[in-house]
């Protein structure tokens, strides 16, 4: 197999950084909102902002954040907080094995750079570019065309993540400066399945995405109402990931079963 990871000419390079942006930038309707609250919610909660600030820049994951937030303000030690951070985080595994074959010549310094800055925005706008690129490539590869460059995969993934974490410590800066005057009736926390939502629906694009989005939420919600906490998150990707596969093999299976045999030639004289 030929390897495709030559230098990306500059102009390449800004190109797919700006692609990047561009596919990140209407999921910021709920980023925003999201880091509002992460930065309100520990400046309000008695950790102070310098806690809201260190989280948001060292952590960079809300729901994480959150989780280690509630956790010190309720007196819990910091290894409580870590634990839970760690545990919502549980689901960054799954996505950096999904991402790892595609930057297998990426060099290890700059892949763990980019797994500090994995986010489920990230993930997802990288994750459907790249297995689009794959399949080019393959289609290349068999009808001896040019394939795509995975060294540009860099650039287009960094292009995301940093305008997900440039925003996200601004608007942490600006939750920690209105937080006490936001009023109790504005529902900011609504921006924490906003921002979930709009990742889920434009990723459900088949019957084996709709069924793992079904089967996933499920699990993750009665996971939580039999008191798995935030572990829900983990059993509900599991659940969905293992749902989603057996419905894809179930299709195949199906369209194999529909295919009409070729026919019969008949004797040979």
């Amino acid at each position: 197999m030929a390897r495709h990871d030559a230098a990306v000419p500059p102009s390449t390079a800004r190109a797919e950084l700006w692609a990047g942006a561009r596919a990140v930038a209407p999921m910021l309707v709920g980023v925003i909102p999201f880091g509002l609250v992460a930065g309100a919610t520990p400046a309000t909660n008695g950790l102070g902002g310098g806690a809201a600030i260190g989280l948001s820049t060292i952590v960079f994951a809300g729901a994480s954040q959150l989780a280690a937030a509630d956790a010190l303000a309720d007196g819990g030690s910091a290894l409580v907080a870590i634990i839970a951070a760690c545990t919502i985080n549980l689901r960054m595994i799954l996505y950096s094995a999904s991402l790892a074959p595609h930057l297998t010549h990426v060099p290890l310094r700059r892949r763990l750079f980019m797994a500090y800055l994995l986010t489920d925005q990230a993930y997802a706008v990288s994750i459907t570019r790249w297995t689009q690129e794959a399949d080019a490539e393959a289609d290349a590869e068999a009808t001896g065309g040019s394939a795509p460059n995975e060294g540009a995969r860099v650039p287009y993934y960094l292009g995301a993540g940093l305008t997900l974490y440039v925003n996200w410590q601004i608007c942490t800066v600006i939750g920690v400066l209105i937080g006490s005057a936001v009023p109790d009736s504005l529902p900011l926390d609504f921006a924490v399945p906003l921002v979930f939502l709009v990742l889920l629906v434009p990723a459900i694009t088949s019957r084996p995405a709709a069924v793992a989005a079904l089967v996933g939420g499920l699990v993750a919600l009665f996971a939580d109402e039999a008191g798995a906490g935030h572990l829900g998150v983990l059993f509900g990707a599991l659940g969905g990931i293992a749902a989603g596969a057996l419905a894809e093999v179930a299709l195949e299976r199906r369209a194999r079963d529909d295919t009409p045999l070729p026919p019969d030639p008949g004797p040979t004289p």
